[in-house]
């Protein structure tokens, strides 16, 4: 997979500038859809707990609300992915700053309820991770590839039956060897070897049109 991430939207610019509307709640509703889980894992490897990271998705789609009229889709500017990864990471450096705000009004209770005694509590900066300086890009596209492979694989179970998919999951997704996954699906050995090879193809096919399009 190349470096760069891939914007996995198939109607990418249109979406983009349909969000301009922000009575449009279908093409919001898809926004959201496809980018939250993208947002929230990134946010929740860069050290933040689950109720830190659903904030930080819940305010980087304000944040993208109030900006999109100002992106341009300008390779020259950068990529939607870059644009949207630097709003990222601030809205996780604020949950860093909230985070140690708090734990220095704790200590400053604390110190006030048991004057000349050490409460134990180390610093707060000592102990969360920078976001500055963690490598949250790496991390950016590690988790953009997977949103690719997972649109991709949207439009793979558009294309076969449901059983085929489901011989495909289990066997090539789920690593299941092909005894067990005949016997728990009740198929034969050739209909996974087939669904396997068909399925293969199909999402080979997506992925490489998906970064076809976003190249474009």
């Amino acid at each position: 997979m190349p470096e760069i991430p891939f914007d996995p939207i198939p109607t990418r610019h249109s979406l983009l500038n349909r969000l301009k509307d922000w009575g449009d709640q279908t093409s919001w509703q898809e926004f959201f859809d496809t980018y939250w889980r993208l947002i929230y894992n990134v946010a929740v490897k860069a050290g933040l707990s689950d109720t830190e990271a659903q904030e930080v998705v819940q305010e980087t789609v304000i944040t993208v609300a109030k900006k999109i009229p100002e992106f341009k889709a300008d390779p020259a500017r950068g990529s939607f992915s870059a644009w949207l990864m630097h709003t990222t990471r601030w809205r996780i450096a604020d949950q860093f700053r909230k985070r140690q705000a708090e734990a220095e009004r704790n200590k400053a209770a604390d110190t006030r309820a048991l004057p000349g005694e050490d409460t134990g509590l180390t610093d707060t900066i000592d102990r969360v991770p920078d976001p500055a300086g963690a490598p949250l890009e790496s991390v950016w596209n590690e988790e953009w590839e997977k949103n690719l492979m997972a649109a991709a694989l949207e439009q793979v179970k558009r294309q076969v039956s449901p059983k085929q998919y489901q011989m495909f999951d289990l066997h090539v997704l789920q690593n299941v060897p092909v005894s067990d996954t005949v016997r728990t699906l009740q198929v034969s050995v050739a209909s996974v070897y087939m669904a396997k090879y068909r399925v293969s193809r199909i999402l080979k096919r997506e992925v490489a049109k998906l970064e076809r399009r976003c190249k474009n």
